[in-house]
């Protein structure tokens, strides 16, 4: 069972050769120790690859198209995706491209399926992992640009080019040539799956060294510009810790009030008290990784709302309008 292979720079909808080559290899090993599970497998792909092969016969959104007399092209998407709010985008897009979202989560939970199948045999689980996680990267991705371009605080030629990247991403997948910012942030987000919070003083400092040790050039300079700022400060403490703005203020007037020096991991939610408002993210699932995005995404939009205390944007927004501003600084006048 092979779904139709492809090189570095291909659609989404599209397995590459390593993703292949992985599936191929795990086959032959259940094929021989548990032949059930193989035909499971065999058939999960087969539909994965019908899904690929419908979503293929759709015309690439950088098509041209003559409807009446009027023209519909990149060009114009990336106007419409510049102008619109983000509650509205769904029925904006075309056709392809919410197919192929479909398609990506179809396989995010193909490759689940083989790493429940195999989680005790390393040389597979290792990079079955990998892959899930540069799926969920792809979706966040999206829900960061789209994020951005709600923002009024992006001028309408950062907006441009943050729409030009998401058709990118769209046309493309994980391709670092086509969506520039988008290496920056899945290293932040494998970065931070590999890190999880040890809370201690509740300073932050063990967090983002240990974060900031894995970054690059681009990340350092974040931090020297933008964490003097507030927002950017609350935003990277939720990212750090994995509990909202609110609970961090709970637990540091706890620590005070108590006289507690440190906290530990499992301590930590009995300060919070209640349902906590962010799940832990844990390295076992890396949709936790997803949700836990979505959920900083959602509370700050919230606090934006009711004009509460508080990041009103993600770290992933402000990073990404940060490495979006450079750009701008180095382009020649």
């Amino acid at each position: 069972m092979c779904l139709s292979v492809s090189k570095d720079v291909s659609p989404s909808y599209i397995l590459k050769e390593n993703e292949t080559r992985l599936l191929e290899e795990i086959e032959a090993y259940l094929d021989t120790a548990y032949p059930e599970e193989s035909k499971l497998v065999k058939e999960r792909f087969r539909c994965l690859q019908g899904l690929g092969e419908a979503i293929s016969q759709y015309p690439s959104v950088r098509t041209v198209e003559i409807l009446r007399g009027k023209q519909r092209n990149e060009e114009s998407l990336i106007k419409a995706l510049s102008h619109f709010t983000y509650p509205s985008h769904l029925f904006h897009i075309p056709t392809r491209v919410i197919a192929m979202r479909s398609f990506l989560v179809a396989k995010f939970h193909a490759f689940s399926l083989l790493s429940l199948l195999v989680q005790d045999i390393d040389t597979f689980y290792a990079p079955l992992r990998s892959i899930l996680l540069s799926v969920i990267c792809i979706l966040m991705a999206e829900e960061v640009y789209f994020a951005c371009l709600e923002d009024p605080a992006f001028s309408q030629d950062s907006k441009i080019e943050l729409a030009n990247d998401l058709i990118a991403l769209w046309d493309y997948g994980k391709d670092p040539q086509a969506i520039r910012h988008l290496p920056a942030l899945e290293s932040l987000w494998t970065v931070r799956d590999e890190a999880p919070p040890s809370f201690g003083t509740m300073e932050g400092s063990s967090e983002l060294i240990r974060l900031s040790m894995d970054m690059g050039e681009q990340w350092q300079n974040f931090l020297v510009s933008e964490t003097s700022q507030n927002e950017t400060k609350w935003a990277l403490e939720e990212f750090l810790f994995g509990l909202s703005y609110e609970e961090i203020r709970n637990v540091r007037s706890w620590l005070v009030r108590f006289g507690i020096t440190a906290v530990g991991r499992d301590e930590v939610r009995s300060y919070v008290g209640g349902r906590p408002a962010y799940g832990m993210v844990k390295n076992a699932d890396p949709r936790a990784v997803y949700d836990f995005y979505v959920e900083r995404r959602d509370a700050a939009i919230f606090r934006k709302r009711i004009s509460a205390p508080g990041p009103k944007r993600t770290l992933e927004e402000i990073y990404l309008k940060h490495l979006i501003a450079g750009d701008h600084t180095k382009a020649p006048g």
